[in-house]
């Protein structure tokens, strides 16, 4: 794989998943405990046996600038081996925040041109899967293809969410439709390509165009150069807060393939930003816990059933959380019931509030296409007073403070923010 040069698209706003990205990039987003998404992709890259990768990054890209630091996690840093964080040139003629996936590529082809290769597997930093890349980029080779695409089967009633292709019997994709209403095929693309470097670099240099799927891979199509991949593994793009919350239920379910630990999922543990060099979590009699990932660090004194714990959650005594994802520092005090809920770092569940209903029939009326399945969200620094009761499809905005409360009741399908 020294030949194969991988760019990492990490620049996305991901607005789908709503108050967890108000702070932070979306690859940055905490997942499954004590990961972040991005994992995922630098770990494939690192077992995949890489040596030489470009993060592309542009929204809020603090946190995951920080998280990726020089590779090291992923023995990305050494003479041979380099992570490069590569931001939006503004400022620079011609040049101003990226476009789109292909312009976010274009604005960076003196990168590529400064490290020869024969191929660029470009990526992207926002799915959880688990993929061998060199079975890939083998393939790609073997049928002299130009563009070789990734694309696995989705039920049809997803297929409006992705590039959809229709492949002939040597692989060659003969067809393809960017989202359509309507699918001729439920093989969907993965976000994940391969091209021939000198191919690539033409087809930046003479477009305009911004996005692969719209554009230039209906072009290589038309050259008759586009080709499919077929993936049979774990992939989720966890862009949705329902597919996110689905995602961490699937990494619960052991008949499931998701499985970071058996995946060599690995995280950066050297950045400061979570409790990572936590004692082990402390389950004192009494305690409960049922089909849960609980995380170093933890104080676990109540019960806690199918959910998710990051490192440092403190569940008190006669408190209950259900179903739900709490992460790094939070706390769910004396007699709080805590059910369907996402938390994103250090809130407070005040004393016997009671939070989530998974029955609420009321989706969320500030964002009625983000919460609809019962799912209450809960932002970074959020404070939930004792007794407080929040209804399902709800959001308390980060930094919401017990001074922001008006009441003690957040009726389903609200949303509270700081005053």
């Amino acid at each position: 794989m020294h030949n194969t040069l991988a760019m990492i698209l990490a620049g996305g706003v991901g607005s789908r998943l709503n108050i967890l990205v108000k702070l932070r990039a979306k690859p940055a987003v905490p997942f499954g405990g004590i990961y972040r998404i991005i994992d995922f992709a630098m770990s494939n890259v690192m077992n995949s046996g890489l040596t030489r990768v470009a993060v592309l990054t542009q929204y809020k890209p603090l946190s995951l600038m920080g998280h990726i630091g020089d590779g090291s996690a992923w023995d990305l840093a050494g003479r041979t081996r380099e992570v490069k964080i590569l931001p939006p040139r503004t400022g620079e003629e011609d040049s101003d925040w990226y476009k789109g996936t292909a312009d976010a590529v274009r604005q960076n082809l003196d990168f590529i041109e400064s490290r020869p290769s024969e191929q660029v597997l470009i990526l992207s930093g926002d799915h959880v899967y688990h993929m061998d890349y060199r079975d890939m980029v083998r393939f790609h080779k073997r049928i002299g293809a130009k563009v070789t695409v990734a694309m696995m089967t989705v039920p049809w009633e997803q297929t409006s969410q992705f590039g959809i292709g229709i492949l002939d019997d040597t692989g060659r994709i003969v067809d393809w439709e960017e989202k359509p209403q309507k699918a001729k095929s439920n093989l969907a693309s993965m976000g994940i390509y391969v091209f021939d470097t000198d191919y690539l670099m033409h087809s930046l240099k003479t477009t305009t165009e911004t996005d692969f799927g719209h554009h230039i891979l209906p072009k290589a199509l038309s050259d008759g150069e586009l080709y499919g991949y077929i993936f049979n593994g774990y992939w989720r793009d966890v862009g949705t807060v329902q597919a996110y919350w689905e995602a961490h239920q699937d990494m619960l379910d052991p008949s499931s393939e998701l499985d970071p630990g058996t995946w060599g999922i690995v995280t950066n543990v050297e950045n400061g930003a979570p409790p990572y060099d936590l004692p082990p979590a402390r389950i004192p009699p009494g305690a409960r816990i049922q089909g849960s990932a609980i995380s170093a660090g933890c104080i676990i004194k109540g019960s806690v059933i199918n959910s998710v714990l990051s490192p440092g959650v403190v569940v008190e005594e006669g408190a209950l959380v259900k179903d739900s994802i709490i992460m790094h520092g939070s706390r769910v005090e004396k007699g709080a019931v805590v059910t369907k809920v996402i938390a994103d770092k250090a809130v407070v569940f005040g004393a016997g509030s009671r939070i989530g209903n998974p029955d609420a029939e009321q989706i969320n009326q500030e964002f009625p296409k983000h919460l609809v399945s019962g799912i209450t969200m809960v932002g970074k620094w959020a404070e939930i007073p004792a007794r407080a009761e929040v209804g399902g499809n709800c959001i308390i905005w980060p930094k919401v403070s017990r001074e922001d409360w008006k009441g003690l009741k957040v009726p389903d399908g609200h949303t509270l923010r700081p005053a």
